[in-house]
């Protein structure tokens, strides 16, 4: 079954945000210092992504600021904050706390990464199911740890998650190993590492980043080197 390892994703994310929520009363102290060290650890992955494809860092530097000036325009935060209050309004005879900042970290958190579409098209192309065991795993501490600092909106990010490595398993299962190369992933990784980094930034309280906004750049990334590739193979 090609979308089992996103299945187990999903249902690690919806369990780690239940017992982050049923867990006792974190002290506020002890949250904040909880999650300045869970942000530090975001930004250690993300620096680890993005130092990953120093090879194009020009290419990666211009899909950013090109995906910036994108996402401005296109006003992507936006949209991703009325989603998200349109769920809270929709959640809210269950939960009365926020749940807008909690969806919107988490649906960032575990979709921008690697891990998400390199495991989706191994889940596609071989039946392969490791990558995304293991991200099931990090996945669920790390919604543990969210939603006792940001609330249950945690949980719904599961959502998105399902879609979009849904939907890259599906396409890779049925279009073969487009996606499967170094153009396509080693830039997406960079740059989604970039993004990591901006939401590890904002957990830390540091800066508000719009990162949604800087979304566009990881499909600038690959497709800019996939143009670069074949135009040097004229």
């Amino acid at each position: 079954m090609f979308l089992l390892g996103t299945i187990v994703d999903v249902v690690a994310i919806l369990f780690g945000t239940a017992i982050g929520y049923v867990l006792p009363r974190i002290p506020d102290r002890m949250r904040d210092t909880v999650t300045v060290g869970v942000a530090l650890c975001v930004i250690c992955i993300g620096l680890s992504m993005a130092l990953s494809d120093m090879n194009d860092i020009v290419l990666i530097i211009f899909s950013v600021v090109m995906g910036a000036i994108a996402g401005e325009l296109l006003q992507i935060e936006a949209w991703f904050e009325r989603l998200a209050h349109r769920l809270e309004d929709r959640f809210r005879q269950v939960y009365r706390g926020p749940i807008a900042q909690g969806f919107i970290s988490a649906t960032l958190l575990f979709c921008v990464g690697s891990m998400s579409i390199v495991g989706a098209v191994q889940d596609g192309l071989q039946g392969d199911h490791k990558t995304l065991f293991a991200k099931s795993v990090l996945d669920g501490f790390s919604a543990v740890v969210l939603t006792s600092a940001l609330g249950p909106g945690v949980g719904l990010a599961a959502i998105p998650v399902l879609v979009y490595q849904g939907l890259i398993a599906l396409i890779s299962h049925l279009f073969g190993s487009f996606l499967d190369t170094p153009l396509i992933i080693e830039p997406i990784t960079a740059t989604g590492g970039l993004l990591i980094v901006a939401i590890g930034m904002q957990l830390a309280g540091l800066r508000k980043i719009s990162v949604p906004n800087l979304l566009p750049a990881m499909i600038l990334a690959p497709v800019a080197k996939v143009v670069i590739h074949a135009i040097s193979h004229l």
